[in-house]
């Protein structure tokens, strides 16, 4: 991985990302919610989560980043500013259990107060604690000028 070919996606991009993301996932988990609980779900406080509840809220986002993850190495929103998830060593597509790893890392970064997350600001490959943990770097190819063109 040739620093002068390739680019480590910083902190607002991937935010970018993430919100684009979310607003997927929103998408297509609400007429699902809606079609299984009705309406009134977004109004109940719920003392404890049913299985069909964690299914819709945590499973079923979790194993659709995923597979986007291990199928082409970025979510949506990843995709849509060029970026992809690759090992931090190699450049390579990661394994799927460094993906795993990387995911439940996410839920480590956010712990104290998101700094895990925040990290991605200040770190000089633009890791977050969820990249360290799952060996990863998130990149985009460098655009380089085109050589050889055609004017017009």
């Amino acid at each position: 991985m040739e620093p002068s070919e390739v680019e480590y996606v910083g902190f607002w991009p991937r935010v970018g990302a993430a919100i684009i993301d979310s607003i997927l996932i929103m998408v297509v988990l609400t007429p699902l919610i809606l079609m299984f609980f009705g309406p009134s779900y977004f109004g109940e406080a719920r003392a404890a989560p049913g299985s069909a509840v964690f299914l819709l809220e945590w499973l079923l986002p979790a194993l659709a980043v995923l597979a986007f993850w291990v199928a082409r190495q970025a979510t949506p929103g990843k995709m849509l500013i060029g970026a992809k998830i690759v090992d931090a060593v190699t450049g390579e597509k990661p394994i799927p259990g460094q993906l795993v790893l990387r995911y439940i890392g996410y839920y480590v970064a956010m712990l104290p107060l998101f700094l895990g997350i925040i990290w991605v600001a200040f770190d000089r490959r633009k890791q977050g604690w969820h990249d360290k943990m799952g060996r990863t770097v998130v990149i985009r190819d460098r655009q380089r000028p085109a050589t050889g063109a055609e004017p017009g």
